[in-house]
């Protein structure tokens, strides 16, 4: 029987003492002694958030099906029990085995949102590990990096050992051989790094220095280790139906942010909304096949006992198989009590049908994201999503008993305007006089209408990556206008307007396209006081200020201006597959008003090509266009001024 790593007083004095004591179904047990390698992962936010995330069961699942390898996991520990923590000098422990985190070969982050990035060294310090890669020894296990974030792993670079850029099924078992190896030959920690920085997609920051022009922008990286790679690039998984997938995922003793059975049915996104990160990361749109999808649903209900299954997508309507996956979770499970989620639907008759199956109509909303108030931002942005197509979609919602619509707004957008704004409320508006045009009758009570508004924050690897963004005072004023745009609507009673905190909406547009001198703004953040940053009732943004004034670091050089077109970006050492020519174009696109078609219409040459498989070769050619696109990509200088 396991030694909790905590005593009884300690855990009775923290708040729900379930999130340390590990022990869950499905959890992997091994003995620690009977490997060669230990892997601890780690989702740096609390239990609940780390514990529905799809990329670390995935991991775990992976790395503990090889024999020599033990993968435990750890969380950030919430404020309490990090209180007693340093108090009592207890180190910080995996859940698995409670041993201390520092006994480790590996510690992994998953990287998923840049106001995480205080709760990286909070992990680190905690497990007594240095927080600076240059001051740890050979006693200390090897920091890696991967998700989302590491595609700029440049303002944390200082803190990692490496970074592992692209999926986990592509590579993870080759640094990991390479390890066993290096281990069994007596090679030192650096030796590895040498040795690992050879495999596509693994990027060692210690092996570039980075030079900066007068103006701070960055000049060059240069190399300090010559046969590191020029460009690291990403690795993704092709086969997704005969890759690895968790069907005896982990099940918590208490309620997570996400309780449910999560089947994946594909990645990547045919889109293109020129605002959105994962959809041109995870190119090329790739499905799993639908009767390995049946079968993982029976067994992942089965090893689990939820009583709800989501299917996980960035946009569920494009699967191509969905309605024939769902009408057989229905016949499958609807009658033994198993709710299906289906998020990322658009919504039209197949959507209201399955959702009128699947939900109680009087309980639930309908979600729509229109992004933004008018046609021409939208436009802008590339949604592919028009007024009458949202109004359509209210009113059959309306008509099948729907009355509670939620609407997903971005403000701050590239070119927005007054009229834009102003259009969030007109907007809801028409969708309210939608649900009144229906005979008082056939009506459900009153129409509810949910107006929520985020600002938006400029991302790596999207063609917005040049966009100056928004102060927080300019994002106050706009936010104070379109509350009074909203109550000269006619239906003002029946909107809510919620919105998202400028302020740290600023502090992620930093973190997100900053460069290493933003490393010790974080460490002194984190050493201000910084902790659990997403958290609201934790965010203390006048701490970070001060952490940016000891540092001389200005974010207005980072948020405020519009860069260069031929500016280097911190995160070009990285090749996330689209070219920085085509985002470049898209931009270019955005800034006329053009709309680029969806990936299934249309191939714009992006560069996802180049990993040979997903929808890029599913068959279609780009035509020569009178808008000046060419069969290979290229643009055709005498009808655009775009290259």
């Amino acid at each position: 029987m396991r030694k909790l790593a905590l005593t009884d007083e300690v855990l009775l004095s923290v708040e729900k003492p379930a999130r340390y004591i590990g022990g869950e179904v499905n959890m992997v047990v091994k003995d620690p002694n009977d490997v060669d390698i230990r892997f601890c992962i780690c989702f740096p936010d609390v239990y609940e958030i780390g514990m529905s995330h799809l990329g670390i069961q995935i991991l775990y699942d992976i790395l503990n099906r090889r024999e020599d390898t033990y993968c435990e996991r750890v969380y950030s520990p919430w404020v309490d029990l990090d209180k007693l923590m340093r108090e009592r000098d207890i180190p910080l422990f995996a859940l698995e085995s409670q041993e201390p985190v520092r006994d480790f070969d590996f510690l992994g982050f998953t990287l998923q949102y840049e106001m995480c990035y205080t709760n990286i060294l909070q992990v680190l310090e905690l497990s007594k590990i240095p927080v600076y890669a240059n001051e740890r020894t050979e006693d200390d296990p090897i920091v890696i990096g991967g998700g989302p974030c590491s595609y700029n792993p440049e303002p944390i670079a200082d803190f990692f050992d490496f970074f592992y850029i692209g999926e986990g099924e592509a590579a993870y078992n080759n640094f990991l051989d390479l390890y066993k190896e290096c281990k069994k030959a007596g090679k030192s920690k650096r030796e590895y790094l040498e040795l690992v920085s050879q495999i596509e997609g693994i990027y060692v920051p210690s092996f570039y220095d980075v030079e900066y022009n007068e103006d701070g922008t960055i000049n060059s990286f240069k190399k300090n280790y010559e046969n590191a790679p020029d460009r690291v690039k990403k690795q993704i998984e092709m086969k997704l139906s005969e890759a690895y997938y968790p069907t005896k995922p982990l099940v918590p003793f208490i309620r997570v942010t996400q309780d449910r059975v999560v089947l994946e049915i594909q990645r990547g996104c045919i889109r293109g909304c020129r605002f959105c990160q994962a959809g041109m990361i995870y190119r090329p749109n790739r499905e799993r096949d639908v009767e390995y999808l049946k079968k993982c649903a029976n067994e992942m209900l089965k090893a689990t006992g939820h009583e709800e299954i989501s299917l996980s997508s960035l946009s569920s309507s494009d699967y191509s198989q969905l309605q024939e996956l769902v009408y057989f979770l229905i016949d499958e499970f609807g009658s033994k009590g198993v709710n299906i989620s289906l998020p990322s639907l658009r919504i039209d008759a197949f959507s209201l049908d399955v959702m009128g199956k699947v939900q109680d109509i009087r309980k639930s909303s309908l979600t729509f994201a229109p992004e933004a108030g008018t046609q021409r931002l939208r436009d802008v942005i590339n949604k592919g999503l028009t007024e009458d197509a949202i109004l359509n979609g209210a009113r059959e919602a309306f008509q099948s008993g729907w009355n509670r619509v939620k609407l997903y707004f971005m403000m701050g957008l590239p070119t927005e305007t007054e009229e834009d704004i102003e259009g969030i409320a007109v907007l809801s508006d028409k969708i309210a006089r939608v649900y009144y045009e229906i005979p008082k009758e056939q009506r459900q009570g009153k129409v509810s209408i949910i107006a929520s508004t985020s600002f938006f924050v400029p991302k790596p690897f999207t063609p917005f990556q040049w966009c100056r963004m928004d102060t927080p005072e300019e994002y106050i004023q706009k936010q104070r206008f379109l509350r009074s745009k909203i109550n000269e609507q006619l239906n003002k009673k029946s909107i809510k307007f919620n919105w998202h905190e400028a302020e740290l909406s600023e502090l992620e547009g930093v973190l997100a396209r900053g460069d290493r001198r933003l490393s010790r703004v974080i460490y002194d953040a984190y050493m201000f006081g910084c902790l659990y940053d997403s958290w609201s009732e934790h965010f203390n943004y006048d701490k970070w200020m001060k952490a940016f004034e000891k540092n001389g670091v200005s974010i207005s050089f980072y948020n405020s201006r519009e860069r260069h077109e031929d500016e280097m970006f911190p995160w070009d050492i990285i090749d996330a597959g689209v070219s920085k020519s085509f985002l470049l174009r898209e931009y270019r696109r955005a800034k006329s008003g053009k709309t680029t078609p969806n990936c299934r219409e249309l191939c714009y040459n992006c560069g996802a090509k180049k990993f040979g498989g997903g929808v890029c070769v599913g068959g279609f050619e780009m035509p020569n266009h009178a808008d000046g696109i060419n069969r290979n990509g290229s643009i055709k200088q005498e009808a655009s001024n775009e290259s």
